[in-house]
């Protein structure tokens, strides 16, 4: 069983995640996913799988959403895609992927539900 967790180190929630998974004997996968972001096509199987739309899945206070205007609501679902994919920082984090079911550790104890 591989758990991959899209990362950022410096992020409490992110962290505290990270300690729940290895608590439990998992050692996951780990992506830093501020320098190695997932590609389109993950993003969207991640979407898919959390039967979200992609403004769901982002930090919509971040100052990257504002300046891009990725609030516009004529973009469409892979123009955000794509923005997520350009501009990470945007993404909520963090999220663990456990064969073929995602969670968002936002509580971390979210990603137990998958484990």
């Amino acid at each position: 069983m591989t758990v991959k967790i899209y990362h950022n180190p410096r992020c409490s929630k992110s962290r505290e995640t990270l300690a729940l998974l290895e608590e439990k004997g998992i050692k996951p996968e780990i992506t830093e996913y501020l320098k190695t972001p997932p590609d389109v096509k993950t993003l969207t199987e991640i979407l898919d799988t959390l039967n979200m739309e992609p403004r769901q899945l982002m930090r919509t206070h971040e100052a990257e959403y504002k300046d891009n205007n990725l609030d516009n609501p004529d973009l469409s679902r892979e123009q955000l895609i794509q923005a997520m994919v350009d501009f990470p920082k945007i993404m909520e984090r963090p999220i663990v992927v456990n064969n073929g079911k995602v969670a968002i550790g936002r509580p971390p104890i979210n990603v137990l539900d998958i484990i």
